[in-house]
């Protein structure tokens, strides 16, 4: 019931292993029955970590069984996969059959082990809108990642990706659940979402039914987009790798949209927030991973100046225009979508019992350090550059921003983000322009990296005649 291409590509991309229908339509059973039984097990515990537990569980899961099935958990991911023709509908159907049954049976399953449950309602201060919302967003996240990792075939670091599609797809759900989990409990999840219903049938039922044609939207809607913006990927994806400038602004626009979105969701939660900043890692790690092929995976302007002051061939004067609108667009967009949602804003400015001396000086720094690195791990010689971990050392670059000055400036680190988080405010106090003074010192942090890579890695600067910076 699989149509493999050529290839050999398997239901969501993997290579599959030898073996009978009957063992990935068990394979989907029990994925999705442990993952259900994760999400119940950590919440009802009151896991303070929970939502790690359940990335974690999907994490290891996709390791273990994406070579028999494709480890597709969840309905909207499979509908996605069906949508670009990558699966026949026989197959999707008994994926997803399988699985709404495996959520119906993990429901049932922490309901008898703990004699309690949870009920699938929007938090407190919220609606069914804006729980589907958010619904929407993330599960086009999740499902966006596992497109755009687990599912290439083609690309030049299509190997790479893959190996660690597992991580990519596991941290968009940390992403999800640190940041949607705040409006509506973060299921992301059709399989998830009636689980949870059904098991919670005595205090309440219906909800999951709204979830579920949300996240079928989010789904389908990351099909879409990648097909948009991987056209070669359409069917069996053996046509090659071909990549337009438009779809790189529209993967900078869209990724600055996720992660403007998921910083602000999470930054409003408050320093009691503990997964706040993991969270927002996540995010960009996931991100990086799945369009580092399409656009460089820049979703950040000083990222792009760094870049062309570095003197990258493919990075002229009018594509970084480009990329800057493209990047400030989509932070906007997802920065006055979090106020609009939760009419709430993030500060910008200096946190309290600091100066604006303090800002200027630790922004400088860590987006330095954020730059640096990036034009470390990913503007090498094809040879040199880290081919496996380059999405981990960038997001640890947020995590250790994040944590050290998060608390002294906000931690921001991105011009297109701080511009994003001043709007959010502004539609708040109709005041803007805080942001100015980060943005800046943000591009100079940039300007430092290129001229500390310039001048600790001459050899790479071999042949390259457009230096833009000087001693």
């Amino acid at each position: 019931g699989v149509r493999r291409s050529p290839a050999g590509r398997s239901p969501a991309g993997w290579d599959a292993m030898p073996g009978t229908d009957r063992e990935r339509y068990a394979s989907e059973f029990v994925g999705t029955y442990v993952l259900v039984m994760s999400v119940g097990c950590s919440v009802l515990t009151g896991s303070a970590l929970a939502p790690l537990c359940i990335a974690a569980a999907l994490t290891v899961l996709v390791f273990a069984l994406g070579g028999v099935s494709g480890a597709h958990f969840n309905p909207a991911v499979t509908t996605a996969v069906l949508f670009m023709g990558i699966i026949d509908l026989q197959t999707a159907m008994i994926y997803i059959v399988m699985q709404l049954l495996a959520g119906v049976a993990g429901g049932i399953s922490y309901l008898f082990l703990f004699g309690r449950t949870f009920n699938l309602i929007p938090k407190s201060g919220f609606t069914w809108i804006g729980a589907g919302t958010v619904e929407v967003v993330y599960t086009f996240f999740l499902v966006f990642v596992v497109l755009n990792t687990a599912c290439t075939q083609g690309f030049s670091n299509t190997k790479a990706k893959q190996q660690f599609a597992g991580i990519a797809i596991g941290l968009s759900l940390l992403a999800g659940i640190t940041s949607a989990g705040y409006v509506s409990g973060a299921m992301l999840n059709p399989a998830l979402a009636l689980g949870v219903d059904l098991a919670s049938a005595g205090i309440g039922f219906g909800y999951c039914l709204a979830y579920m044609v949300f996240q079928l939207l989010g789904g389908v809607a990351a099909a879409g987009f990648t097909c948009v913006l991987r056209p070669s990927q359409i069917g069996d994806g053996t046509s090659g790798e071909i990549i337009h400038d438009h779809a790189k602004y529209l993967a900078e626009f869209v990724g600055l949209f996720l992660f403007a979105f998921t910083v602000g969701l999470n930054a409003i939660q408050g320093p009691d927030h503990v997964l706040g900043v993991f969270g927002i890692a996540a995010a960009l790690v996931a991100l990086v991973y799945a369009v580092s092929d399409v656009s460089g995976a820049h979703l950040n302007p000083a990222v792009t100046f760094a870049l062309w002051a570095r003197g990258q061939r493919d990075m002229d004067a009018g594509k970084v225009v480009m990329y800057w609108l493209c990047q400030f667009a989509g932070a906007g967009v997802g920065g006055l979508l979090c106020v609009g949602l939760t009419w709430k804003s993030v500060s910008v400015g200096p946190q309290p019992g600091y100066t604006w001396v303090s800002v200027v000086v630790v922004e400088t720094i860590f987006t330095f350090v954020l730059t640096f690195v990036v034009l470390c791990v990913t503007s090498l010689s094809t040879s040199r550059n880290l081919t496996d971990f380059y999405g981990f050392a960038i997001g640890f670059s947020v995590v250790a921003g994040g944590y050290a000055v998060g608390k002294i400036s906000g931690g921001y680190l991105n011009p297109a983000l701080v511009v994003a988080m001043d709007l959010g405010q502004a539609a708040k106090t109709a005041r803007f322009g805080r942001s100015i003074a980060y943005v800046l010192v943000q591009i100079l942090g940039a300007g430092f990296a290129a001229l500390v890579f310039a001048t600790t890695r001459k050899h790479e600067m071999k042949g390259v005649k457009s230096f833009k910076l000087t001693w």
